[in-house]
């Protein structure tokens, strides 16, 4: 297949201002966009949301003049979670759906994802075709037939109501204290909702988005500020979410983070002692090997993928599986929605929690998460670090080190240009010498 030039491991994201995160690319993006995902013989529309960036209105009316230059209607549903946008996608019955959005980046940052007309991420191939698309001039509809815009008004009562049916009626968080850390971003007016409707009482941090403070020392990237909430309300937990809002963590009542892996546990081990599960689990190559350990002891198939979500759904698909997810908190619920969804993801950890009875520090002490050293080496353009000899070499000598107690993995970002070296295992001080002993090689091979 060709080698994409602007697709990374989510969309395309970068740099307001700097290629491709500018205007023009937008208006062309949005036109091959229209083109690839148009269907003759019918009236074809694409919905567009956005997290709270200032930069996401310059974007949206670029994408919007480009779609309307193929012939294709518009959808505008303001800011809103990236699922959300999944989920409208299928009940407008669109063809496509647009969120811009850079998830977890600061606000200098800004990019785009598409969903296919079923919800899902797109895969490899349609990225592909789109990039061709984007090698052409743009040719305008005749008039006539230009694409119209709409704003939809009701779109964040929708998604609340879909949120609240992933969980039985009889469900509810009477007389627990939740806080939630909304990130200043694009779960700021839903998740409040949600979780007020379902019983609890809550209180928000980073609930008060200016355009600029999007993930800015908030959010599931920078849980200090919800640890410190969470003691200082004596709440039951915390949920934080990223920017876009299709990551969730958690943090329990003493202020102790909880991972996506370790969320992914708890959930998985509920529905298997249930007997809800229906199959395995799917992680992805950062997956604490922890879990997987855990996963042995109850009996419960787990496979490993690329890093990304829509691999992780992928896999789901091709096995018959219902659930998978990453450490980030990127968690994916085929029975519930059709990509990952933190709203959700953290309903059913509630959930898990309001069948067994058990606080979430008791079901998360269910499994060990093992050591894990990461360092991000910088680089200054993409290369596969394992195509470097002295690389691989000092990788397999690692591996060699650490033995069947623990492994190495080398991974460029699919986001970042970095190179990310892990190294994990039952010793912390061996993995951590060994991890930045790896990533000095990698950085002395990086340009």
């Amino acid at each position: 297949m060709t080698e994409r030039r602007y697709f990374g491991t989510d969309g395309i994201r970068g740099r307001v201002g700097e290629a491709p995160i500018t205007p023009d690319f937008m208006l062309r993006l949005g036109w091959a966009a229209g083109q690839a995902f148009k269907r003759d013989g019918q009236r074809n529309s694409v919905l567009i949301g956005k997290d709270t960036r200032l930069s996401g209105y310059m974007f949206e009316s670029a994408l919007e003049a480009g779609l309307s230059a193929a012939g294709v209607d518009v959808k505008l549903l303001g800011p809103m979670p990236t699922p959300a946008i999944a989920y409208l996608t299928r009940t407008f019955r669109a063809s496509a759906g647009i969120v811009i959005s850079a998830s977890h980046n600061p606000h200098q940052d800004n990019g785009i994802k598409f969903f296919s007309a079923a919800g899902t991420k797109l895969d490899d191939a349609f990225e592909t075709d789109i990039e061709r698309w984007l090698d052409r001039p743009i040719e305008v509809v005749d008039s006539a037939d230009l694409g119209k815009a709409f704003r939809v008004d009701d779109a964040p009562g929708r998604y609340v109501e879909f949120c609240k049916s992933t969980v039985p009626n009889e469900f509810s968080l009477d007389g627990m204290k939740i806080v939630l850390d909304c990130a200043h971003g694009a779960t700021y007016y839903v998740a409040p909702k949600v979780f007020s409707e379902l019983g609890a009482r809550v209180s928000v941090i980073g609930g008060d988005p200016d355009g600029l403070n999007i993930n800015l020392n908030v959010g599931s990237t920078h849980l200090d500020a919800l640890k410190a909430a969470v003691k200082d309300s004596n709440a039951d937990l915390g949920i934080a979410f990223d920017g876009d809002g299709d990551r969730v963590l958690m943090v329990d009542r003493d202020g102790t983070e909880v991972d996506g892996d370790e969320l992914l546990f708890v959930i998985a081990a509920q529905r298997h002692a249930a007997g809800k599960l229906k199959g395995g689990v799917v992680g992805t190559l950062m997956t604490n090997l922890g879990v997987e350990l855990a996963f042995q002891d109850q009996g419960i198939p787990f496979e490993r993928v690329k890093v990304g979500d829509r691999y992780v759904m992928e896999r789901l698909l091709l096995n018959g599986w219902l659930l998978g997810g990453e450490g980030s908190g990127h968690l994916v619920m085929r029975d519930c929605t059709s990509t990952g969804d933190g709203i959700v993801s953290a309903l059913q950890v509630l959930l898990a929690v309001w069948r067994s009875g058990r606080s979430l520090t008791e079901l998360r002490g269910g499994m060990t998460k093992l050591p894990q050293v990461m360092i991000n080496v910088r680089v200054d353009q993409r290369f596969d670090p394992l195509s470097r000899t002295d690389v691989a070499s000092a990788a397999k000598s690692a591996e060699s080190r650490l033995g069947t107690a623990g492994r190495i993995l080398l991974r460029a970002s699919g986001t970042e240009p970095l190179i990310r070296v892990m190294a994990e295992g039952q010793d912390e001080a061996l993995i951590t010498v060994v991890a930045q002993e790896l990533a000095d090689v990698v950085a002395g091979s990086r340009s």
